[in-house]
């Protein structure tokens, strides 16, 4: 640990493993510092399934083409227009090249998971889930010659007028150390699982979160950069959100507690009424807006309310639906108003107006008269026995982070690049998500951001 490295990665998931793996392969040293014990290496990665990309045609996993224009407008859609569209751009051109520079580094793929996905065409989902593509991530690089600490928390970054030095490192058994390196790549992730950071904008609010991911993921690196002169980017209340069993642990709960049932019913809050258009639009470009919909509602809390003619019709999750063989009966073990919540689906039951249902498309099956709509999907709830999810907020990474260029280097209050600190994956997140997410796009940053600054890392030691 006393030699100086060319180029340093503090961070263990999907975008430091790309970082390395390019710095590696560009012909520096590196060391990846992960700060979790080895068993949970990877963050969030862990938990995904997916990655979208542009490709021009159809492949053995992929059903058709995702131009980058359109990958663009989806992309302009969810964030409102709220992206630094050089940026944006730059990374969906670059999404066309991950798709096999990934498969170089022993990541394989699998055709595409069904239920309310609809992703076939747009997303490529890894074999084995995110683990196993972590694993593939690590083998490789473990087997170029990058070194890996685990357990390895920085506690301080030696900064000077935009110039990383050192990073003081502390372990379990070792003890402290300061790292040297010519170049810093920081791919730490976000602060989501600091609540006390989260209710400095949330207020306590915050206390009733459940945190999807790694609970490793408390921002201090954020904050360390902050404090040395890195400029920011982001708005601190946006997040990538979704509704998740209100069951669920709260840390480290995964992708086992989400739900994708929203489409096919109805939500009400702890006041059985309804708040949001469940049916405003396909399900991947919408599931991340439900964690802030339910933050928003009293106690954050939410129930997602559906009958037994939907259960096959949505991937399950870990926790069983509650079940009622009447409307008034579910609402007592919900613990609701059961006249409130007769009247919601009374009320809605009446507003549907009969149409083709399709979840894979904007459908004709609507409601008229009520408010807030569903604009699609809409079905009657009327077949016993009728079913329930309890939902609350579930925070999956922050968007307050580190401005960069394209290059992937952190941009300091002045304007000015940094000399050679380099930023990937849900660390700088939101230079690309100002707010609004759809599926998969987490880890394309995090490829496309981690290839660029391994790179670009590996570049500046040569030089």
């Amino acid at each position: 640990m006393s030699r100086k490295y060319d180029v340093l990665v503090i961070g263990g998931g999907n975008a430091a493993l790309c970082a390395a793996i390019s710095a590696r392969r560009g012909g520096a040293s590196v060391l990846v510092l992960e700060g979790a014990p080895k068993f949970y290496r990877g963050g969030n990665t862990r938990h995904t399934r997916n990655m979208r990309c542009a490709h021009d045609a159809a492949t053995e996993i992929l059903t058709g083409p995702y131009t980058e224009e359109e990958f663009w407008e989806d992309l302009l859609r969810v964030t409102g227009g709220q992206t630094d569209e050089m940026l944006a751009r730059h990374m969906i051109r670059e999404s066309k090249d991950i798709l096999n520079w990934i498969v170089e580094q022993g990541v394989r793929w699998q055709p595409s998971l069904g239920g309310t996905l609809s992703l076939g065409r747009t997303n490529s989902f890894f074999l084995g889930g995110g683990r196993a593509m972590l694993n593939a991530l690590y083998l490789t690089a473990e087997r170029l010659g990058v070194a890996v600490e685990y357990d390895a928390e920085v506690t301080d970054l030696v900064i000077e007028h935009g110039m990383f030095l050192a990073a003081r490192l502390k372990r379990p058994i070792k003890g402290e150390t300061d790292i040297r390196a010519t170049a810093l790549v920081a791919a730490a992730g976000g602060f989501e699982a600091n609540i006390e950071w989260l209710k400095q904008y949330w207020g306590e609010a915050a206390d009733n979160f459940l945190i999807r991911g790694t609970p490793y993921n408390r921002g201090s690196i954020l904050k360390m950069l902050f404090d040395s002169g890195v400029q920011q980017v982001g708005d601190p209340t946006q997040c990538h959100a979704v509704a998740i069993d209100a069951r669920a642990p709260k840390f480290d709960g995964g992708i086992i507690t989400r739900h994708d049932s929203v489409v096919f019913g109805i939500v009400v809050n702890k006041h059985a009424r309804r708040f949001y258009d469940e049916g405003e639009d396909i399900w991947p470009k919408r599931y991340a807006i439900w964690g802030r919909l339910v933050a928003a509602q009293p106690d954050q809390i939410a129930y997602i309310i559906f009958d037994s003619t939907v259960v096959t019709s949505f991937m399950p999750t870990l926790f069983p639906p509650i079940a009622g063989q009447t409307i008034a009966e579910l609402a007592g073990k919900l613990e609701l108003d059961p006249a409130a919540l007769e009247k919601t689906i009374t009320e809605f039951n009446a507003a549907v107006r009969p149409g083709t249902f399709d979840h894979t498309i904007l459908d004709d099956c609507v409601t008229v008269g009520i408010t807030p709509p569903k604009s699609h999907w809409a079905r009657r709830i009327e077949t016993p026995p009728f079913l329930a999810y309890p939902v609350r907020p579930g925070i999956t990474f922050t968007y307050l982070g580190t401005r960069v260029n394209k290059e992937a280097r952190m941009l300091m209050k002045d304007g000015k690049p940094s000399a050679n600190m380099f930023a990937a994956g849900e660390i700088m997140a939101g230079n690309v998500l100002g707010k609004g997410y759809a599926a998969g796009m987490g880890m394309t940053i995090g490829s496309v951001f981690g290839r660029i600054a391994g790179r670009e890392a590996a570049k500046h030691a040569r030089n």
